[in-house]
């Protein structure tokens, strides 16, 4: 009764350990063992490895119709995890200790890489190190316009500073020529008073006092103008 007992309990988990195979084994293992695509995905000679013989063709009709997808590298990504290895360099050449021709009930033995938590890790790690390079990236970008919007507002204000400066230099020439100018024609009144000078002793005289005729009077007028102009120019040169 025991022994029966014993052996009952072995079928069961016999059972369940084969009833727990990953569909995607299953699946591999039909479309290697399947004759008629020998021509796209077989085993090797000793039956210890698979090997995809026309990779195009293999994820064009064979994926769609179990794994619905297309994508051979999501395949290899799959092999991965359940620890197969490429063993072939020219040929897309698979292996697995578990995962031999005639050998259908060792798929119950492999078992799924447990990687999802390094990788998370990694991730975590991974985008961690990319939040700090974005916020350094960030300071030092926004550290740069603001430099370059200081030295935009300095250059906008040293070109204002230079256009005020040359307006005033404008003015400064200018003046400076209508100073010269008016000099210039002082200096020839001074030579016209020594002419005239000259001719007031001819002036007549009436009881001892010399007569100014017009032509001196008219003179006298000229020099006082001039003399009030001179003036205007130098208190505006002074400011």
């Amino acid at each position: 009764m025991g022994e029966l007992e014993d052996q009952c309990e072995r079928t069961l988990l016999e059972y369940v350990r084969k009833a727990s195979t990953s569909p995607f084994l299953l699946k591999t293992y039909m479309l290697v063992e399947d004759p008629a695509t020998d021509d796209i995905i077989s085993w090797s000679s000793d039956g210890s490895a698979f090997i995809v013989r026309q990779p195009a063709e293999f994820a064009r009709d064979l994926l769609p119709t179990l794994f619905k997808h297309s994508n051979f590298s999501s395949f290899v990504r799959q092999l991965n995890t359940y620890g197969f290895r490429k063993i072939a360099t020219r040929q897309w050449e698979f292996s697995n200790d578990m995962f031999r021709k005639g050998d259908k009930d060792l798929l119950c033995d492999i078992r799924r890489k447990k990687v999802w938590t390094n990788k998370q890790q990694l991730n975590n790690k991974n985008n961690k190190k990319e939040i700090d390079e974005d916020q350094r990236s960030s300071s030092t970008s926004s550290s740069s316009s603001s430099e370059f919007n200081s030295l935009v507002d300095e250059n906008k204000r040293l070109k204002m500073e230079n256009g005020v400066l040359s307006s005033d230099l404008s003015l400064m020439n200018k003046k400076c020529k209508e100073l010269i100018d008016i000099v210039a024609m002082l200096a020839e009144n001074s030579d016209e008073e020594e002419e005239n000078e000259g001719q007031k002793r001819k002036t007549p005289m009436l009881f001892g006092v010399r007569l100014e005729v017009e032509e001196e009077m008219e003179r006298k007028r000229k020099r006082t103008e001039f003399n009030e102009i001179a003036s205007i120019f130098l208190s505006q040169l002074c400011k």
